[in-house]
């Protein structure tokens, strides 16, 4: 069951429980409570902001600085950091990006494979 809490609407004509905020354990389909249980004055249900989940792993001090060298157009720079962590860690998503920041500094992967199948 859930736990609802409740504030006097006028502090100045309600009792130290209410004017402080209590809880009380109710079913979902009873109404809420309109009158303090102590002093009998009106009560408003207090809502709360729902909680947010971020899903994924938070970003790391290195995807940070990554991200700031891609900003900065630091392509080759950002590439060598992701490819150093992919590394370590070995996380598939910035070996990804370590290619890509690869490319997009200005580096020719076809040519290698070309190479090797010859």
């Amino acid at each position: 069951m859930p736990t609802y809490a409740y504030r006097a609407i006028d502090s100045k004509k309600s009792c130290n429980h209410c004017r402080q905020g209590f809880e009380v354990i109710q079913r979902m389909t009873e109404s809420a409570l309109t009158r303090c249980p102590k002093c009998k004055n009106s009560i408003s249900r207090v809502l709360f902001p729902p909680t947010v989940v971020i899903k994924g792993s938070p970003l790391t001090e290195t995807d940070r600085k990554i991200k700031e060298y891609e900003r900065e157009g630091m392509w080759s720079h950002a590439a060598e950091l992701a490819d150093k962590e992919a590394e370590k860690t070995k996380r598939e998503d910035l070996r990804v990006r370590a290619l890509e920041d690869y490319k997009k500094a200005g580096y020719d992967f076809d040519k290698y494979d070309k190479k090797e199948d010859s």
